[in-house]
């Protein structure tokens, strides 16, 4: 299997563009939280651990994300591409990672780092709406609804996410600056990761993404 890591700060725009290519590939986007809601649905042993985390409101701590991911792993063919979104966030994890890509007979073959200026990601998640009942979501520049405040799917009102308040953002990327950064270095270290500038359109940087991930 071949595995590519998309990494970037909150509102950099990793799994929308990971959803993209996945489509133009027939890659399969991995999802850490979509794998975990699996998982827990599926009541498998990784599963059955992390729920009893998620329900205590805990964070689901790395051994147990390990062992979904190789319980994912072994359940994958060989010959698939995988595109993972949101694991791994520290260093610790990529190594686990590692370790379970050499199981599988595997490796990560590149890491696309995506990066924007604050203003940029501050604009993105700022402008994002979501509906609190069908859970549909827009942008008011980028993806507006219809009705301006109305989903397009439901006609409920739509609200601002805590998490895309702008206190909240400039937080959230602090965050990812200390945790994350030690990850890039180490994948930059390793010879595998590519910056790509995020502040042109989706598809553009589809095109220069995809042109990596085919030829390295």
């Amino acid at each position: 299997m071949k595995i590519v890591i998309f990494l970037g700060a909150p509102g950099v725009g990793k799994g929308t563009l990971a959803a993209v290519l996945a489509k133009r590939t027939g890659a399969q986007h991995v999802s850490t939280g979509a794998m975990l809601r699996e998982a827990v649905q599926r009541k498998t042993p990784a599963g059955v651990s992390a729920k009893g985390y998620m329900d205590r409101g805990e964070l689901v701590p790395d051994g147990v994300l390990v062992e979904m991911m190789d319980e994912f792993l072994a359940e994958t063919p060989q010959g698939a591409m995988l595109f993972f979104d949101g694991f791994p966030r520290t260093v610790p994890q990529a190594e686990a990672l590692d370790a379970l890509a050499r199981k599988f007979k595997s490796a990560v073959s590149c890491v696309i780092c995506l990066e924007a200026a604050e203003s940029v990601i501050l604009d993105r998640l700022g402008g994002r709406r979501v509906c609190p009942k069908c859970g549909a979501g827009f942008h008011v520049r980028n993806v507006p609804p219809k009705q301006a405040g109305v989903c397009d799917a439901c006609q409920s009102p739509l609200v601002i996410r805590s998490d895309d308040r702008p206190e909240t953002i400039k937080n959230r990327l602090a965050v990812y600056a200390e945790q994350t950064a030690p990850l890039v270095a180490w994948y930059e270290r390793q010879g595998v990761l590519k910056r790509i500038d995020a502040s042109p359109e989706t598809e553009i940087i589809a095109d220069a993404v995809a042109h990596i991930v085919r030829h390295g």
